[in-house]
């Protein structure tokens, strides 16, 4: 079994959508991390990772309900193929990274903006 744990900034809203009886969101998670060494300044260089994640059911319910762009998300998801059959037959490859679990970090700016204005 492979598993991956990703802690990032969510890139935009999450889009909840149907399939038949299911509940599908899909999602980007943004981190930063160290990237070496500039040659000519010494300066720490950075690169931005960003990964799409699928959640089906509640989990994805959940985080399209309560999570918006900038909040920090803990995910720990599976890497499975989702592989198909295009509309002229081709045969396509693809892959997903399916969340089984997740929790709640930091809020980002939109969401501390609207916590703000509740408490006026």
């Amino acid at each position: 079994m492979n598993k991956l744990f990703f802690t990032g900034r969510v890139a935009a809203a999450p889009v909840l959508s149907n399939h038949g009886d299911s509940k599908v969101t899909k999602f980007t998670l943004i981190s930063n991390e160290y990237a070496g060494r500039d040659e000519g300044s010494g300066e720490a260089k950075e690169r931005q990772v960003r990964i799409q994640f699928t959640a089906f059911g509640s989990r994805g319910e959940a985080i399209a309900r309560n999570v918006l762009k900038g909040d920090q998300l803990i995910v720990e998801a599976k890497l499975s193929n989702n592989d198909f059959t295009d509309g002229e037959g081709v045969e396509r490859y693809g892959y997903n990274f399916a969340v089984d679990n997740f929790e709640f970090g930091a809020p980002g700016e939109l969401k501390r903006a609207q916590l703000a204005r509740r408490q006026e």
